[in-house]
């Protein structure tokens, strides 16, 4: 693995997009961890801070937006780099771009994903 490879926490229930994410990441020289729910993407954080986190919004167990805000109420978590994934409108932007104690994430990309478009919004975000 080359020295200062970026770690990419990929979290998403649906198996086929994790594993798109995560080809489309890896093939482009990142690193990735994977999560299906909110609950496990914290437990992964936890065992080792990622570079920038892909967060998708409808989740069972804790969703995409409850990780978002414990990522932005702990310190230690404060500065990973958050896009959001969604299929949701963009009335989820405004929403959660409209909550006074939440700063809105580094990025948003809606479903279906553009491969160019992710690995785009990731190396800006990493570099």
């Amino acid at each position: 693995m080359p020295d200062g490879q970026k770690t990419v926490l990929v979290v998403d229930d649906d198996p086929d997009a994790r594993d798109f994410f995560i080809t489309v990441l890896e093939d482009n020289g990142y690193k990735t961890v994977s999560a299906r729910d909110g609950n496990e993407a914290l437990d992964r954080i936890e065992e080792e801070i990622p570079d920038l986190v892909t967060l998708d919004v409808t989740m069972p167990e804790k969703s995409g937006v409850g990780v978002y805000r414990k990522l932005r109420e702990e310190d230690a978590y404060k500065g990973i780099p958050v896009i959001i994934i969604t299929g949701v409108s963009d009335d989820f932007k405004h929403f959660i771009s409209s909550r006074r104690k939440v700063p809105p994430p580094n990025g948003y990309l809606s479903k279906p994903i553009e491969p160019e478009e992710l690995v785009r919004l990731v190396g800006e975000l990493v570099s």
